[in-house]
């Protein structure tokens, strides 16, 4: 019999006799320590103090966050260790409803009214697995995934009817090393042994990101025979067909996952952007306002989908104006952008260009000038430049407004930027022919690429002028920079010299504004506190 007396608990329901009838189960069960609360706010707050050994949730707390969005956000900030019980109660049972808290992977899913037999039945085998892969969990709470990989050969031999679980937590850490032949094997094992959806989702967005597209293709598609209600197989299929340039598919396969799970901000977001980025207005504004709404109590909650709505509505009327009902939305959801991310001048600065195209085509030119002045100063006082994808936005903006300079302006950044991404400068092909853009950066390229080869073959005192070279015709770019400043810390490393030390955090001060969505950011902050601390 497991005694819970030295167990702290956790119940979440907006009802008082329900809160009072769990713990009065509890109580029965031997437990002493037992708090409550009404809101899933409030259940935040409690566990930044305390740390729970079991989470009894309702699902659907009124108005505020609910049950998912609670779990979503106590793992974002790591809030609760792998350790904790979190047990998902709901009295509802809609598919929208069910599929929406499965996704988010509570420990187990407790259907309203219960009584304490089958609570404690429940939770009895919920503590079983929780202490046999226990070696497991402290490894992960330490994010030693090393440690991870030998606790599970340990337990998978102590334990094994909970092999299954440890082959997941194996693929999670060999995905986290880095170890992406390791992983593909293992996966590879378990599909042929068994197929399961966790390893068929892993194993699909692994070819994905190795470029493996077809066979990424034909393993989703098999899958979905097998598991039709699994909305991550749509959504993996919606990546492979972006992937391969068929973004009509992708917004299809998109749509077929939102009806089965429509409550996942991040699909209706990705079917907002599919749908915008094929002229489908329509649909992208539903799914946009859905992802509004969705994000309202989320920790996930993003500007993006504010701006894709607005951006959509005004695009939904064509050229003609949009009706003022549109016109009344486009400006409560650009207000509500301005006031939740109030300190954000880049967000600033793209709400006030697509208020001012909304403006043009309402016949106020007056006050959408007032907008083009004040968005065009603050593009010279941006501290954060604009990543790839949205600075080619704001360039269209720009020229669409007629400011076509401002909008040569901010493609010359990106393309100094982002210029050897070559999918980059496709894309900036496509908005100018102007040579000084386009050519501009091919000789620091073939720079940066000879430099390179000799880097990793470990010639770094020959790298090392090739990239100052690169990084001098074209200063603010990302790769340029960093690759001088790795070179540079290489010699630092081997003896410290302070002239080195300021070249290179020069070197990397050239590229600050880089924004922090960029893939090269966390390498970014990794160089400039090494270098700083040496």
């Amino acid at each position: 019999m497991i005694d819970y007396s030295k167990n702290r608990f956790l119940v979440v329901d907006d009802f008082s006799e329900f809160r009072t009838s769990v713990i009065g189960m509890l109580r029965l069960m031997a437990v002493k320590q037992a708090d409550s609360a009404p809101r899933g706010e409030d259940a935040i707050a409690m566990c930044r103090n305390t740390q729970y050994d079991v989470i009894l949730h309702d699902y659907n707390l009124g108005a505020g966050k609910n049950g998912q969005q609670v779990l979503e956000e106590l793992h974002h900030l790591k809030l609760i260790s792998p350790h904790c019980i979190f047990v998902m109660c709901t009295a509802e049972s809609s598919q929208a409803m069910v599929m929406s808290a499965l996704e988010c992977e509570p420990d187990a899913y407790l259907t309203k009214p219960f009584n304490r037999a089958s609570l404690q039945q429940r939770l009895d085998k919920l503590v079983e697995r929780k202490t046999a892969l226990k070696p497991i969990l402290d490894a992960l709470a330490k994010q030693d995934h090393r440690a991870v990989l030998a606790a599970c050969e340990k337990v998978t031999v102590e334990h094994k009817r909970f092999a299954p679980q440890c082959l997941r937590y194996q693929a999670n850490a060999l995905k986290a090393l880095g170890q992406r032949a390791e992983l593909e094997k293992l996966l590879q094992a378990q599909l042929t042994d068994r197929p399961m959806p966790w390893a068929i989702i892993a194993l699909g967005n692994l070819w994905l990101e190795q470029g493996k597209l077809e066979q990424a293709l034909e393993l989703f598609r098999s899958a979905i025979s097998q598991f039709p209600m699994l909305p991550a197989l749509f959504d993996g299929l919606a990546a492979v067909m972006a992937a391969m340039g068929e973004p009509k598919q992708a917004q299809e396969y998109i749509e077929q996952g939102i009806k089965i799970s429509p409550n996942s901000l991040q699909r209706q977001q990705s079917l907002g952007k599919l749908a915008k980025a094929n002229g489908d207005f329509d649909n992208a504004v539903r799914a946009y306002r859905q992802a509004v709404d969705l994000g309202q109590n989320s920790q996930f909650r993003d500007p993006e989908s504010h701006l894709g709505l607005a951006a959509s509505l005004n695009e939904q009327a064509g050229d003609q104006a949009p009706n003022p009902r549109a016109v009344l939305e486009i400006r409560k959801t650009l207000g509500d952008l301005g006031k939740s991310w109030k300190g954000d001048a880049n967000l600033q600065v793209r709400a006030q260009l697509m208020e001012a195209s909304t403006l043009i085509k309402t016949g106020d030119q007056r006050e959408a000038d007032k907008l083009i002045q004040q968005a065009s100063t603050q593009l010279g006082e941006l501290d954060t430049f604009f990543s790839a994808e949205v600075a080619l936005e704001v360039a269209e903006q720009l020229k669409a407004l007629g400011q076509e300079e401002q909008a040569k302006g901010i493609l010359h950044t990106c393309a100094e930027m982002y210029g050897d991404d070559a999918n980059v400068m496709h894309l900036i092909a496509e908005q100018t022919d102007d040579p000084a853009i386009l050519n501009g950066g091919k000789a620091a390229q073939e720079l940066n690429r000879q430099g390179i080869r000799l880097y990793q073959q470990k010639q770094f005192a020959e790298a090392l002028p090739l990239f100052r070279e690169a990084q001098a015709l074209q200063p603010r770019n990302i790769s340029f920079a960093l690759n001088t400043a790795q070179s540079l810390l290489r010699m630092l490393l081997a003896q410290p010299d302070p002239e080195l030390k300021a070249q290179c955090l020069d070197c990397l001060d050239q590229v600050r504004s880089m924004p922090a969505s960029d893939a090269r950011y966390e390498r970014y902050q990794k160089l400039c506190n090494t270098v700083a601390g040496l």
